[in-house]
């Protein structure tokens, strides 16, 4: 995923509200396409399989922007309140947009 050319660059925020707002619009547009998503990150959390859930804050209170990772077994790179840039497929809007198969583009370094 890390080399896949992107089908939509976009923040996290722009994404959750596209769902929002018109989810049946942005269904048609996103899911199943290549995302770049930017955004900060919320929470990290590993299941039992070694995979890794990121969640990046959008604009709002209840939705977020879910990025899950297969088989990374090195959580330190992600720190809470960073801002990064993960691609992703999109598979839907659950509540919160998810993006599967992520795999890190860009951390940026806040100082």
């Amino acid at each position: 995923m890390s080399k896949a050319k992107p089908d939509f660059i976009i923040t996290a925020s722009d994404l959750q509200k596209a769902f929002e707002s018109d989810e049946k619009e942005a269904s048609t547009m996103y899911i199943n396409r290549i995302l770049e998503v930017t955004g900060t990150i919320a929470s990290v959390q590993t299941s039992g399989n070694n995979t890794i859930t990121i969640s990046l804050i959008t604009e709002s209170d209840f939705f977020s922007v879910l990025c899950t990772f297969p088989a990374i077994t090195d959580t330190t790179k992600f720190t809470i309140g960073d801002e990064i840039t993960l691609r992703g497929e999109c598979s839907g809007f659950l509540m919160d947009v998810l993006l599967n198969n992520c795999a890190v583009v860009q951390k940026h370094i806040l100082k």
